[in-house]
């Protein structure tokens, strides 16, 4: 079961956490956590209401692989001060590619041009984050509608020099300045200056960009995506532990542990002490004491170690 957003944020190879969650793009953890374990309710096999057995199976599979993710990068303070700079870069390339963007719900459409946009913005964020999860359908649209306000949010908060908004910061709704109404009488659709010749990103950066959407492709368990993106980091840096390290993150949820094992040992070569290389490496010994202890399905050990089930 694939589940893809490309509106909003999404579309900027950015997995927009706070939409899949319903909340602004500045709440406190503690309202993170609570809004987490509301939908947790809504969605989990045990507690699901939703009406038919294919809507409460697509419920416990987003919970796991979409929901599940998306709180976990706020659960430490690392993944949250990283997804933070990640914010604050796609804040500014929302600036700097705002001639190109397209807003299509009525609520971005309002929000681009409202006079108290920072008060507008929580109010509709929590107006669909109300029924983001009653059905299939509503959740699809809340979440792209969510992504759409927060792309908006980041423009109009970056044009006014805000420099992004870090997850659990405060924000207060103000009197609009006369910047903000300038700000506010210009399309979003509207690029007022041509933007700069863009600049050539040096090599590491390039890798790290690729490592960040196959991060986002994980996530969401689309483990083929991710090796795609992996693949072109390694080509740029042969010895790059963290992305020989994801590779074999990604062969391991496939099965393909031979692979696994070889990506997993490059890692290890070009730094001991990868900590995603060393996640794979306890993996592959604990199921090989599994398969020892015969507490493994028939056929498991073998498809895991590079066999072919028979």
């Amino acid at each position: 079961m694939s589940f893809e957003m490309t509106k909003g944020l999404f579309k900027y190879d950015f997995t927009d956490q706070h939409a899949i969650l319903g909340i602004p793009l500045d709440a406190e953890f503690n309202d993170i956590r609570k809004r987490y374990m509301k939908i947790a309710r809504r969605l989990h096999s045990d507690t699901c209401s939703f009406e038919n057995q294919a809507d409460k199976d697509w419920a416990n599979q987003f919970l796991s692989k979409v929901v599940n993710p998306a709180y976990n990068k706020f659960s430490k303070e690392s993944d949250r001060k990283e997804y933070n700079l990640l914010l604050t870069a796609i804040a500014k390339r929302v600036v700097k590619e705002q001639g190109k963007m397209q807003i299509e719900s009525a609520a971005a459409k309002q929000l681009a041009t409202a006079q108290n946009w920072e008060e507008a913005y929580k109010t509709a964020v929590g107006k669909l984050a109300l029924k983001q999860y009653e059905s299939v359908k509503e959740t699809e649209d809340a979440i792209d509608q969510i992504s759409e306000l927060n792309m908006v949010y980041l423009l109009r908060k970056e044009r006014l020099g805000g420099g992004g908004v870090a997850p659990g910061s405060s924000a207060k709704a103000t009197a609009p300045t006369s910047t903000e109404k300038t700000a506010a009488a210009t399309p979003a659709t509207v690029n007022p200056t041509p933007p700069p010749p863009p600049k050539v990103e040096p090599p590491d950066s390039q890798t790290e960009a690729y490592c960040r959407r196959a991060q986002g492709f994980m996530d969401s368990k689309s483990y083929a995506k991710a090796i795609l993106e992996l693949k072109e980091a390694v080509k740029r840096e042969p010895k790059h532990s963290k992305a020989h390290a994801m590779l074999a993150m990604c062969y391991l949820e496939q099965n393909q542990a031979t692979m696994a094992k070889l990506e997993m040992n490059k890692a290890l070569a070009s730094n001991p002490e990868e900590p995603t290389a060393l996640e794979v490496k306890k993996k592959l010994e604990q199921a090989a004491a599994k398969a020892k202890k015969g507490e493994e399905k028939p056929g498991f050990f073998a498809s895991l170690f590079g066999g072919k089930k028979k």
